[in-house]
């Protein structure tokens, strides 16, 4: 199955890049965002781009998890 590469609401995307962008800098990875890094990387190694993106992506999770939780326990 693919993925899908616009959000259920496209209005939301620059909401998300803000998003994508702090939880980056919080984890010392804002070189490797697209927005900052924006040059050909299909001669990187899928591992490469995991290991430089994937904590990103985690960050954004967990952030969300978090802010779910919190508007759960109000």
């Amino acid at each position: 199955m693919s993925s899908r590469k616009n959000p259920l609401v496209p209005e939301s995307r620059e909401a998300l890049t803000k998003f994508k962008i702090e939880c980056a800098q919080e984890i010392g990875h804002l070189q490797y965002i697209k927005e900052n890094n924006d040059h050909y990387k299909g001669d990187v190694p899928a591992k490469q781009n995991g290991l430089e993106g994937g904590p990103i992506g985690g960050q954004m999770v967990k952030r969300m998890i978090q802010m779910a939780e919190q508007m759960i326990s109000e």
